[in-house]
């Protein structure tokens, strides 16, 4: 709230450059900001009595905005990428994926790694534990295990994050 729309008795007062002036009168505190030039903004309403300091709202309000701005343009949102593995890969075919996982981790995405079983392959999960252990020991420098391989359903499934800098 600013200005006018301020309906408290009395408010403690802040100034333009941060000092306490104390507990004032809402039209006395009012009358300092207009003779300012500049507005009166209740910055602690729920206090008692409310905070109110005297500032240039439009340019704070800017000055805020620029900020979120700058935040939002920094900040890196974080994708989860999937390979998927077979349990009796072959050796080709697991380099061309592993290749893929690095890529992903070196991104800056988490990669989750799963191995799909067919028909009577499931009987032989600790084929697919095998492979992703192998990812995992192979990636090891540039990623930590967020979540250990784990058999759900007919998937083995193993997430990597990056590893922070």
């Amino acid at each position: 709230m600013i200005n006018d729309e301020i309906r408290a008795k009395e408010v403690r007062l802040v100034g333009a450059e941060g000092e306490q002036i104390g507990i004032k009168p809402i039209r006395e505190a009012l009358q300092m900001a207009i003779d300012l030039n500049l507005d009166l903004v209740n910055v602690a309403p729920q206090a008692k009595p409310p905070v109110c300091r005297i500032m240039d709202y439009g340019k704070f309000r800017y000055e805020q905005q620029k900020k979120e701005k700058e935040a939002r343009k920094n900040q890196k949102i974080v994708d989860i990428k999937e390979v998927w593995f077979r349990a009796n890969i072959e050796e080709h075919d697991y380099q061309t994926k592993f290749r893929n996982v690095v890529k992903f981790l070196s991104e800056g995405d988490k990669v989750k790694c799963s191995v799909r079983f067919r028909g009577r392959e499931i009987t032989h999960a600790n084929i697919g534990q095998k492979i992703l252990e192998r990812v995992k020991l192979e990636v090891a420098e540039i990623s930590v295990v967020e979540r250990q391989p784990k058999l759900e359903g007919r998937s083995m499934i193993m997430i990597l994050a990056p590893k922070s800098s």
